[in-house]
């Protein structure tokens, strides 16, 4: 049985990707700042901000996938969102290259691509792992120079990195309770392309990236396979984006941010909608 360790799994992803490794064989351990509230989740409490502590954590793992972070912007002063993630990376990655952990999976984030798109324009759309890298906030630009280091650890170390370029995360109770408010002003979630992911299909991407064959450093962007909307992607982007060209076929309300690279090279298929739990008005 192989161990993972699973840092932020108390999280809304964390308890998601715990829970799908669990019921896929793998042992694995939480590791976060807070214990668990699940009395079958094992958690070591550890500040990973700390070399020692983040060593001593992955110590006697198979692999490592790191979700910790201050999670958004605006939650803790902005210098210190930087400082916490970058250190927090750093250290994990630090702590497998030490280890000798066969790999790194770990959460990046869609906020790189330029989101929210406020100052810049989306350059096309569906938007792909090609798209220019433009973070307007310290949250993204963490995620930014966490890939950057990603591809040096991977380069010194010859483990995989898989960074994971997750999109905005729902859980079940999101669709009923906040869909419906999205649906009659299409600007309101422009801000991402109109994206989002199911806790669950970013559990099923982590746990193909620990088992594709990927070597190097590589990111995939991870999202549902629709929009938020009951409107179709061409029309919500002529309407908001109009100006903004579209790469290739666009139908019905695919999604805006590209999966066909996780499609391809971690086999990943969404599994989960919005639209299995509640019907459009």
């Amino acid at each position: 049985m192989k161990r993972i360790v699973v840092t932020g799994g108390s999280g809304k992803a964390g308890r998601a990707v715990v829970a799908d490794l669990s019921e896929h064989g793998y042992e694995v351990l939480d590791v976060d700042v807070v214990a668990s509230l699940h009395p079958d989740d094992p958690t070591r409490v550890a500040d990973l901000t700390d070399l020692g502590q983040t060593v001593e954590s992955l110590r006697g793992a198979y692999a490592v996938v790191h979700l910790a972070a201050i999670p958004a912007p605006n939650i803790v002063p902005p210098g210190e969102t930087f400082r916490i993630n970058m250190m927090s990376t750093y250290n994990v990655f630090s702590a497998a290259e030490i280890l000798g952990l066969q790999r790194v999976v770990w959460a990046s984030s869609e906020t790189l691509i330029g989101i929210p798109f406020e100052r810049e324009q989306p350059r096309y759309a569906p938007i792909d792992e090609d798209h220019p890298r433009l973070p307007e906030f310290h949250y993204a630009l963490s995620k930014l120079a966490g890939e950057v280091i990603a591809e040096q650890f991977s380069r010194w170390s010859g483990i995989p990195f898989v960074a994971l370029r997750i999109s905005n995360i729902m859980e079940d109770r999101d669709y009923t309770q906040r869909f419906p408010g999205f649906w009659d002003d299409p600007q309101l979630r422009r801000w991402n392309l109109w994206s989002y992911v199911d806790a669950r299909d970013v559990a099923q991407a982590v746990r193909l990236s620990l088992m594709s064959d990927i070597s190097g450093a590589e990111a995939f962007l991870v999202a549902a396979s629709d929009n938020c909307m009951t409107r179709e992607s061409r029309d919500l982007m002529a309407e908001v984006y109009p100006e903004v060209p579209l790469h290739g076929e666009v139908s019905g309300y695919e999604t805006l941010l590209s999966i066909d690279k996780a499609r391809s090279l971690l086999g990943y298929e969404p599994q989960h909608s919005w639209r299995d739990y509640v019907a459009a008005g």
